[in-house]
């Protein structure tokens, strides 16, 4: 189901960081575990070179402490795996809206 956002994929942190539309992103879902470059790693990144990308972090393994330290980055939102579309939904809307 559309839901209204054009959205684009990359095979990889180091593959977005790459695209010359990275510009144009008005937001980035990352997984905390990624082969190369972390989501986390990838958010430091671009916090660090003044991107204001919102981010919003999603993993599988989640613990207070990956919680924590992905959140004082600058993770919008911070989302466990299995969680239901409505609440990526609501996320990326609310990444959106601080952008």
């Amino acid at each position: 189901m559309s839901v209204g956002f054009r959205v684009e994929t990359f095979e990889s942190a180091e593959a977005f960081l790459e695209s010359v539309h990275r510009d144009s992103i008005g937001c980035v879902v990352l997984d905390v575990r990624m082969a190369g470059m972390s989501g986390l790693d990838l958010l430091r990144h671009l916090v660090a070179t003044g991107s204001r990308i919102p981010a919003i972090m999603l993993t599988a393994h989640a613990d207070d402490e990956t919680r924590r330290r992905s959140l004082e980055a600058g993770a919008v939102a911070f989302l466990e795996k299995p969680f239901r579309s409505s609440t990526l939904l609501d996320a990326v809307r609310t990444a959106l809206a601080s952008a």
